[in-house]
């Protein structure tokens, strides 16, 4: 069997939204229930500039500390690759031949294989078979 309808009639919440009512954008405080932003402490603009002034100084002198360091290992690892060489030159040029060698197979293996001959020079020589053969 259907359902009864229901004659009895709810009361609506007045306290509450209303329908098509805006909806404020602020912060929801769920400690205090209260909606809204909270109020900023009054700072001057000169402040907030001084502010970032001093964060892109301390920024600067960051990045130059570290520049300076890679530099400075960079220059180290020159000066010890220029005493192996002067050291050990046989033993670096074997090195270097071993590296530019393994280098090639790997990029001789990673290039796609070529065939051995183009349609072009395979007609060629098809033409050249058959003139020689009428000869």
């Amino acid at each position: 069997m259907p359902r009864r309808k229901s004659t009895e009639t709810m009361t609506l919440d007045t306290k509450g939204a209303k329908i098509g009512e805006p909806v404020p954008k602020a912060v929801i405080d769920t400690n205090t229930a209260s909606v809204g932003v909270p109020r900023q402490a009054d700072h001057g603009l000169q402040e907030e500039l001084n502010t970032l002034r001093q964060q892109i100084d301390a920024l600067q002198h960051q990045i130059l500390h570290g520049a300076r360091s890679v530099k400075g290992g960079a220059r180290k690892a020159m000066r010890q690759t220029e005493a192996a060489v002067k050291l050990y030159p046989v033993s670096t040029l074997l090195i270097v031949t071993a590296a530019v060698g393994a280098l090639a197979f790997a990029a001789r293996r990673a290039s796609p294989p070529r065939r051995r001959h183009q349609p072009a020079l395979r007609e060629l020589r098809d033409l050249y078979e058959t003139i020689r053969e009428r000869i």
